[in-house]
């Protein structure tokens, strides 16, 4: 932190312009991976990898 304010790139100010000023968004990935994050917490420590396949693909 330089005089008590966080650093701020040109590259993350682009995107934050980009972000609020385009017609579309990464909303619906986001939410795909959010549920695979969620699956994957909660398989933690239960199974292999093939049962969390299954659960990734046949979950709603």
């Amino acid at each position: 932190m330089a005089g008590g304010r966080p650093m701020r790139s040109p590259r993350a100010r682009d995107a934050v312009i980009a972000g609020l000023t385009m017609p579309w968004n990464s909303g619906v990935v986001e939410g795909h991976v959010n549920r695979i994050k969620m699956l994957k917490r909660q398989m933690f420590g239960r199974a292999g990898f093939q049962l969390l396949r299954k659960r990734v693909l046949l979950a709603p």
